[in-house]
């Protein structure tokens, strides 16, 4: 079983940048695929971005490529999920969650975290 904990939200203006931890218990941490979700008020639950178990496999919704980075420290037990030139619409609550395949439904995952909120807003 793995336990995830995420952390690093917060109220940023627009433009800024948050860096958003998703920190796990568990030794086979480092053998899941880890992906970030999202859901805003009255929205599903949707992909952000997933790395593979070594953090050579990267994958990111169109929305946040180019803003956004996935890395993980297997040694920490920890993924990371830094964004940059944060606009209004990505104000929603963030997850973490893990699988053991790679994939963008957050219906097949395994485990989740309980999220952290972030809010641009000026």
């Amino acid at each position: 079983q793995v336990q995830l904990v995420e952390s690093g939200g917060g109220l940023v203006q627009p433009g800024g940048s948050l860096r958003l931890s998703c920190a796990a218990s568990g030794r086979t941490f480092s053998s899941y695929y880890t992906g970030w979700f999202r859901q805003a008020p009255g929205k599903e639950r949707e992909f952000v971005a997933n790395i593979n178990p070594t953090g050579s496999g990267i994958w990111y919704a169109g929305s946040v490529k180019g803003r956004f980075n996935i890395s993980r420290d297997n040694a920490k037990n920890t993924v990371y999920l830094q964004m940059n030139s944060l606009k209004p619409e990505d104000t929603a609550v963030y997850y973490c969650a893990v699988d053991r395949v790679y994939n963008r439904n957050p219906k097949t995952y395994d485990y989740w975290g309980q999220g952290t909120q972030v809010t641009v807003s000026s």
